[in-house]
């Protein structure tokens, strides 16, 4: 393996052999006695962790390839504008995702037993803004005469026009609140997820027509179920969870214990521009990192009228004035957890973020009560060490209780529904039930998708509503589900990528039954097992990765004295440059990245090159089975995994 000569104080994590494993192989022997193998290469495409590892299934390493150069475009199309119709096959937000997504994908990425995980992020992150600034379009087939009620313009149900316009189906989106967007507008703040860049997004998916939106409409308020029973073919939910859960502790329900939820949205709204002295959030997860963040980046203002206190904004009674940013002074701000930071829920980032803002982090601490003024508003909030019972339920230490002042407590310990109007499809728990093919059980024709589902990722989110589309188009075709894949993303498709290059099989004329290698009515020595495999990092040869630090986005966040005010993105996206230096670290794993390893170290000259006018991405190289002596070679020095022995057994 080659060191990096330049990072030598760089410990690298690959090891090529394992403890008393010290005998070199002799590769000879097994040349002069494997001639009577009956096991010769198969090509076989697995599924790459980083896509197993992604809610919305996206094909991570298919946009990486593009990106890095591997795969080809169509004649009539650059390659960034190729990456980001692959990408945008199962999520059309790349521009977003790249910013806030907790990325489950880099955390699952084999390229972590080398040295570190391929920055899928920040290359997602790129191929959004590329499309951003060259204003790519989707694509979509004629409309039919379907449609579907969509409850909720956020990620969930966005998703799920896109996906449906892409079969065919119109949709109408209903939305509460003024814009569409979520979570994405009204849960995270702007200089997380750009205004411009999310508007965008959002417009490319309704330019596809046939998608028509009603915001300020509540379902079960404005507009009935019936009447959506009646007007349209099919109902998708996706309501998404808006009520923050509250402190399970005495006194909590002071007027200055707000949700995470609410005080995110009335700062995303524009409403709320200051807040306090002294703020508390208890949380953990990524909506409390945000809810300090924006808690540092808003201070406080000294002797701020009664009215004008965070609460009653947040209550939605009044709002502050824009020129309220002119009298900002610093708040001190802590954010409490349950965990230590180890096993904190927030992506890690955020949380060395937050910190560098100023942020004030107990770990390992849970509330005990509010206490309340004489006004009975909370001045303070007991904590005390946590600990967690065999049955995982946290509890409090006895004796280890303190106590933080405060003048605003805000909880982010999670979300439900408000299903207020909906009460007949409420599972009791604030949530909706549904099947795994994300119907409603006992309604026909009603599907759901998102948070309401189980409060989880954006990408989550996503995911979902492609799978709901795909089960609201087999109800529109009156046919059973398909069965699920047990490995379910989004796939390369050879044959698909076969008849993008004009290769495509020839059609069988069912006569011929032996010798058919030579012929071209199917796709030899090849096997897609995708759909039911996650390769895993020892099926690889790790040997061939050099040591190749990430190209990592510049940081340009603020620190605890330049917060105040400071509402830019906090990191600069990569360059063209950049985003193909980070797509080559991807080691494809799974599927051909032609680096000929086999063709030169076969012995027998068996592997060899497809020609070049027959070769496409997963057929660059094909075996003489003739020469083949069944060595293995090929498939130890292959670093992809994408070469299986077998044919014989």
């Amino acid at each position: 393996m080659t060191e990096n000569t330049e990072s030598q104080d760089e410990k690298l994590t690959f090891r090529a052999y394992q403890d008393g494993h010290y005998n070199w192989d002799d590769w000879q022997d097994a040349i002069f006695s494997a001639d009577h193998s009956d096991k010769c290469p198969t090509y076989v495409h697995r599924t790459p962790p980083c896509q197993g590892s992604c809610p919305s299934g996206e094909d991570v390493r298919g946009w990486l390839q593009i990106v890095k150069g591997i795969e080809k475009p169509p004649a009539d199309m650059d390659w960034e504008e190729y990456a980001f119709q692959r990408s945008t096959d199962a999520n059309p937000f790349p521009a977003m995702m790249g910013r806030v997504c907790p990325a489950p994908c880099e955390s699952g990425c084999n390229r972590n037993q080398v040295e570190d995980f391929v920055g899928i992020n920040a290359v997602e992150q790129f191929i959004g803004d590329t499309a951003f600034e060259k204003k790519y379009a989707f694509l979509a087939p004629p409309l039919g005469d379907r449609k579907v009620a969509i409850i909720g313009g956020g990620p969930a149900g966005l998703a799920a026009a896109y996906q449906l316009r892409r079969k065919g189906h119109g949709s109408t989106i209903f939305e509460d609140h003024d814009e569409l967007g979520g979570m994405m507008r009204y849960g995270i703040p702007g200089y997380r997820t750009p205004r411009p860049h999310l508007d965008h997004e959002i417009q490319r998916i309704l330019d596809l027509g046939g998608i028509e939106v009603k915001t300020g409409t509540r379902i079960g308020k404005d507009v009935s179920v019936e009447s959506l029973e009646k007007n349209f073919d099919a109902i998708l939910w996706c309501v998404g969870c808006q009520s923050g859960r509250p402190l399970p502790v005495p006194g909590s329900d002071a007027p200055n214990c707000v949700s995470g939820v609410k005080f995110l949205e009335a700062f995303n709204k524009g409403t709320l521009q200051t807040t306090t002295d002294k703020v508390i959030c208890v949380g953990g997860g990524d909506t409390s990192i945000d809810v300090v963040s924006v808690a540092r980046r808003l201070g406080k203002i000294t002797n701020l009228n009664r009215n004008q206190r965070p609460e009653a904004v947040i209550g939605g009674y009044v709002a502050h004035d824009s020129a309220f940013a002119a009298m900002r002074e610093g708040a001190d701000v802590t954010l409490t957890s349950l965990f230590p930071r180890a096993e904190m829920t927030a992506t890690d980032h955020e949380v060395d973020d937050a910190l560098h803002e100023g942020v004030e982090i107990k770990y390992g601490v849970i509330p005990v009560e509010v206490i309340l003024d004489d006004n009975g508003k909370a001045c303070a909030l007991k904590m005390a060490e946590c600990q967690f019972e065999e049955d995982g339920r946290p509890v409090a230490v006895e004796g280890t209780e303190f106590v933080l002042e405060c003048d605003l407590i805000v909880s982010a310990i999670g979300q439900g529904g408000n299903l207020e109007g909906l009460e007949e499809f409420d599972n009791g728990r604030g949530l909706m039930d549904c099947d795994k093919f994300y119907q409603l059980p006992n309604r026909e024709g009603h599907f759901v998708a998102g948070d309401i589902v189980r409060p989880h990722l954006l990408t989550t989110a996503i995911g979902q509503a492609s799978i709901a589309s795909d089960s609201i188009d087999h109800f529109f075709k009156g046919v059973e589900p398909d069965k699920r894949p047990k490995v379910d993303v989004h796939h390369f498709d050879l044959l698909d990528k076969l008849r993008e290059a004009e290769l495509a099989p020839e059609g069988y004329d069912h006569q011929q039954e032996w010798g058919t290698s030579e012929s071209n009515f199917a796709v030899h020595n090849y096997e897609d097992r995708s759909a039911h495999e996650i390769i895993a990092s020892d099926k690889l040869f790790l040997g061939h990765f050099p040591y190749t630090p990430r190209n990592l986005r510049q940081g340009k966040g603020p620190d605890q004295e330049h917060v105040l005010s400071h509402f830019e993105e906090r990191h600069t996206g990569l360059d063209a440059e950049a985003a193909q230096k980070e797509a080559d670290r991807c080691m494809s794993c799974g599927m051909c990245f032609e680096c000929d390893n086999c063709v030169i170290y076969c012995p027998q000259d068996a592997v060899f090159r497809v020609k070049k006018d027959q070769s496409t991405l997963g057929r660059y190289v094909d075996t003489d089975y003739n020469k083949c002596i069944g060595c293995h070679i090929c498939a130890d020095v292959c670093p992809t995994g994408y070469i299986e022995m077998g044919l014989g057994k």
